[in-house]
This record gives C-alpha cells, structure tokens and sequence, in this order.
C-alpha cells in the first residue's frame, strides 16, 4: 500500500467530515515520524492489538559478492524487527 492509498482509505473510515486529505497526510506523516523517534530513542515501540517493533543488533560477519563469489566483510548494523500481536495474526 503507498502513503497515498493509506491516506485514501483513512479518508473513507473516518466519518468526520473536517478532516481534509492534507490534514489526515498531516497526521500519518506526523505518526509516523513519532514512531521512529520513539524506536530511535528507546529501541521498543508497542502498539496493542497491532504488534512490537524492536531494534536488534546484527553482528559483523563474512559474505558473498554474488556477481563475484569474492569473500567480503559485512560491517555490524542495527536492525528493525516486528512481532505481530496475537489479535493481528488470528485476523489473516
């Protein structure tokens, strides 16, 4: 789904007729951003009903070049991670 769609379904589902297509854009951007501050800063962010997005560390390893099969070192990063809640995953 694009942000466009998302805010063309928000749109339809909320029955409220002073929100505009650039107020509700407003709110999902701001949302969103909220969320991955929140995830930034303390490494969790839980919503009910929805799921838990966590940050795990991947640790350096070795690789591949797949046009290559030259060995390469792949540098330590940080990952995002998502467990679905229960309520979401009976639901698909």
């Amino acid at each position: 789904m694009t942000k466009s769609k998302l805010i063309e379904e928000i749109s339809k589902s909320v029955s409220n007729d002073a929100l505009n297509d650039k107020s509700i854009e407003s709110i999902v951007s701001g949302a969103f951003t909220t969320i991955g501050e929140t995830i930034k800063k303390t490494g969790r962010f839980s919503y009910p009903g929805f799921g838990t997005f966590t940050v795990t560390n991947r640790s350096a390893r070795k690789g591949r070049n797949p046009r290559t099969g030259e060995a390469i070192d792949i540098k330590a990063s940080k990952s995002i991670k998502f467990k679905p809640a229960p309520a979401l995953k009976d639901n698909l």
